[in-house]
């Protein structure tokens, strides 16, 4: 065997397959050195991707039916299955069984002109289809009538009369199954292409920062489940805290559904302590005696919880004067368009109350409707760091320190 032969063998030795699950149901295939930091391969999947910004995105792993998210400071081989680490390549073409690793998002943010890059933003887009798809807001069954129109904006272009009619689209795809399941496709199928319609002339990624306005007005779109135990001998979690872009909510489970027992704004939680299992939520201004003791059942999940919810809070502080510059931004805008939608025609809908709503939110109608107004977009934003927190038998607290 020649020096160079035995070299490539113990190159080709070290590297591994891993297969990265996109929101769009793409993946990428990428051979990667088994020792490699969960942060450098974020960044070859963002070049390959041609992401620029996304410090919104993580990668995560699934663990007992829940995304894991990872330290981007520690090494790829520490989420992985035991088998993928001892399986060494026999060669450049043959390589075990990949790594199954997600790409999503792992900060949410109530506004997507918070994301300057488009193609972060088709991402965030995309990701919270998905989760709109197990949404579960029956008081708001509207919401996601004109969900459909502005995806199918983003998705397909202007609706064009001789191209989309009859079933162009599949409601499924677009729609929870509740929804579907109540109204049937029939009434799905006619009443969406007039909403569909009212969004002609807005680009594609103006449609995407429509979808994303909505979506995350919806209250179970935009969080982060994780299950949570009343007691140390409970075997089935009886609770789930949910992590929203607002703060900490705590929900007893019941049978299929959640009933919501604790709701906690960043501003309303004083301290969050984990001591091994245990995990402590301290509200603002109430006495030691009235803290929320739950168990997390392992400390390895105490220790993820941790990271996730001192990060994301932080850049929720971050994100805030960002935020209210936006939202001023949107005024400005809203008061122009209402200011020219004294010279629009009106539409003769046949669902009155969803379609104006779906007018108000796409192209002025009528005679300006085919003049696309201007729109402007902020492209600044405040990124966070979330840096590597080891297992520590002592309690933890996210206090000052930690954005608290």
């Amino acid at each position: 065997m020649s020096k160079l032969t035995f070299h490539n063998n113990r190159v080709m030795q070290d590297r591994r397959s891993v297969c990265i699950f996109l929101p769009n149901d793409d993946s990428l295939n990428i051979i990667i050195n088994v020792k490699i930091l969960c942060h450098e391969l974020l960044v070859q999947v963002c070049d390959l991707l041609r992401l620029k910004d996304c410090h919104l995105f993580g990668l995560s792993v699934i663990q007992n039916n829940e995304h894991v998210y990872m330290d981007m400071a520690q090494k790829l081989y520490k989420y992985c299955p035991k088998e993928w680490k001892k399986e060494a390549s026999k060669g450049i073409d043959q390589f075990g069984p990949p790594m199954i690793i997600h790409f999503r998002v792992q900060y949410y943010v109530e506004n997507g002109r918070l994301i300057s890059d488009r193609t972060a933003r088709y991402y965030y887009y995309w990701h919270l289809r998905k989760q709109v798809l197990h949404s579960q807001c029956v008081l708001r069954e509207e919401a996601y009538f004109l969900l459909t129109a502005f995806a199918l904006q983003a998705d397909l272009g202007d609706f064009k009369r001789n191209k989309h009619y009859g079933k162009y689209f599949e409601p499924e795809a677009y729609f929870p199954a509740w929804v579907v399941a109540k109204r049937g496709k029939d009434y799905i199928l006619k009443h969406v292409p007039n909403m569909h319609k009212d969004q002609f002339a807005l680009t594609a990624s103006e449609a995407h920062l429509k979808y994303i306005k909505e979506a995350v007005r919806l209250d179970d779109v935009p969080v982060h489940y994780y299950r949570l135990y009343k007691d140390k001998r409970e075997v089935e979690a009886s609770l789930t805290l949910g992590l929203t872009t607002r703060g900490i909510q705590i929900f007893q489970n019941l049978d299929e559904e959640k009933q919501l027992l604790y709701d906690f704004p960043w501003t309303n939680v004083g301290k969050l302590v984990f001591v091994g299992k245990k995990f402590e939520i301290l509200p603002d201004g109430l006495p030691s005696a009235r803290k929320l003791i739950y168990y997390t059942g392992c400390p390895l999940r105490s220790r993820h919880l941790l990271q996730l919810l001192s990060s994301s809070h932080r850049l929720y502080m971050n994100l805030q004067p960002v935020l209210r510059q936006v939202r001023r931004l949107e005024e400005n805008e809203e008061k122009k368009q209402y200011r020219e939608s004294y010279i629009s025609d009106t539409l003769d809908l046949d669902m009155e109350q969803l379609e104006k709503r779906s007018r108000a939110s796409g192209s002025s109608a009528g005679s300006i409707r085919h003049k696309r107004l201007s729109r402007h977009s902020t492209a600044s934003h405040s990124s966070s760091h979330t840096s590597g927190i080891e297992a520590d038998p002592k309690p933890r607290e996210m206090g000052p320190d930690d954005g608290f």
